[in-house]
């Protein structure tokens, strides 16, 4: 048995979660886990690529190090690898990563259009504004690199033409973001048909992290 397969369950649970709310279709989407290393290289476990995630078993998920080489697991890793390994290099402070194509996220993607920070949930919980990172084909270094540069040190970045990517400390918190990207990108469509967006003054709009600041009550 794989000394991982709690962080593997783990994964698999969310990416069966991200199934049933309807933030991805078929195989498409991607999550990984950043795994301690021991005394070696960097790991992280993640979702394989062009798999059904309701027919995979825990021990379907591969690991690799963060030259995407396969350290255990049969199954070939997503082909967004390097989106997931170039933000784990960027960003110390993310421990998740969750890749999802949630329609209203998508639209906003596709209509090439970031998200203003118009949620007070948008601040805590997201850093702010979402940013859009420049078309690349998928699957690309070329897509990687954009991503992390539009990301910057935010939790949630859109790729144009492509979906949404949300990063948190660990797998609930990177599935929190998604979610609340989902609720922002539709409440400002919703607002644009209105033909009123009134984003939050820009005093309000700081970054954070949802790790270090407690998700809003009402």
């Amino acid at each position: 048995m794989s000394k991982w397969i709690h962080e593997k369950k783990l994964i698999l649970e969310a990416a069966l979660k991200m199934l049933e709310k309807g933030m991805v279709a078929g195989t498409s989407g991607n999550i990984s886990l950043r795994l301690s290393p021991e005394h070696g290289p960097e790991l992280l476990a993640i979702t394989p690529t062009s798999r059904y995630y309701d027919l995979l078993t825990p021990d379907d998920i591969p690991v690799i190090d963060f030259k995407a080489r396969p350290i255990e697991g049969k199954l070939q890793p997503s082909s967004e690898s390097f989106l997931h390994i170039d933000i784990y290099r960027a960003r110390d402070d993310v421990g998740a990563i969750i890749h999802t194509h949630s329609v209203y996220a998508s639209a906003m993607a596709a209509a090439r259009l970031a998200i203003p920070p118009i949620l007070d949930e948008q601040l805590a919980i997201l850093g702010g504004k979402v940013d859009l990172a420049k078309y690349a084909p998928s699957g690309t270094r070329e897509l990687a690199r954009k991503a992390v540069a539009a990301l910057k040190d935010r939790n949630a970045v859109l790729l144009m033409n492509h979906g949404l990517v949300g990063v948190g400390k660990d797998l609930r918190e990177a599935f929190t973001v998604c979610e609340v990207v989902e609720k922002a990108a539709q409440v400002f469509y919703l607002c644009s048909t209105m033909g009123r967006v009134n984003p939050l003054p820009e005093i309000d709009v700081r970054p954070n992290r949802l790790s270090s600041k407690k998700t809003p009550r009402d």
